[in-house]
């Protein structure tokens, strides 16, 4: 997503560039507003009515703010009172960010075997964890072996069990689902507020059980 702005008098431009092609929608502001009225809504959103736009602009003024028409295609557009050179650095961050969560997030491949012995398991579930806490996806694959083929709910039973095992860390974004020799699930990362939120209430709960366990009387040396 691209943006280009002109001055406080002009337009905003917002690009979004989609797989069949780019949407470009021009939002204008103040002066540029050639309509005779819009439907006035307020600054935290408040709905004034329908007003000509000379007395649109008159209240934008008066008020320090700039008049931005939200809503073109509308009869009577719509236009609305707020801080312009606020709302494009708003606009901005808020790309910026998509941008760069998009560029951050990997989809991550991590192979299994379905006769797995728990040393090998517990390699790859730290690779799991170690993708997941860096915010990346994790696509996990069984691969069958021969008659394993048929005997899908093994392949089942140990993706829910590494979905268990790493749930403070993804969700399982897909289900297990087989596809000839070989079975996938893909897991996301959870919102790193959530990590921290189980994080602390570990804490807590080891706090709470030292308090509560019994001395055992016995003195130091």
């Amino acid at each position: 997503m691209a943006f280009a702005c002109a001055g406080r008098e002009g337009f905003f431009r917002v690009v979004t560039t989609i797989k069949q092609g780019v949407i470009i929608s021009e939002l204008r502001v103040n002066d540029r507003i050639r309509v005779p009225e819009v439907r006035l809504v307020g600054p935290s959103g408040e709905q004034v009515g329908v007003v000509r736009v000379d007395q649109a602009l008159h209240l934008a003024q008066e008020a320090g703010l700039d008049l931005v028409e939200v809503a073109p295609n509308a009869k009577p557009p719509v236009a609305k009172l707020m801080d312009y050179g606020k709302y494009k650095y708003e606009a901005a961050q808020k790309a910026r960010e998509a941008r760069r969560n998009q560029a951050n997030t990997q989809l991550k491949e991590i192979r299994f075997r379905l006769k797995i012995d728990e040393h090998d398991y517990a390699t790859k579930r730290g690779h799991v964890e170690r993708f997941l806490n860096g915010g990346d996806k994790v696509k996990v694959m069984i691969m069958f072996r021969g008659r394993e083929q048929s005997r899908p709910e093994m392949g089942v039973r140990l993706l829910d069990r590494l979905a268990e095992d790493v749930a403070e860390l993804g969700n399982v974004e897909s289900r297990p689902r087989q596809d000839g020799r070989n079975m996938t699930m893909v897991l996301a990362p959870v919102k790193r507020k959530q990590v921290a939120k189980s994080q602390q209430r570990r804490s807590r709960e080891g706090r709470s059980r030292c308090e509560t366990e019994p001395s055992s009387g016995k003195r130091r040396p």
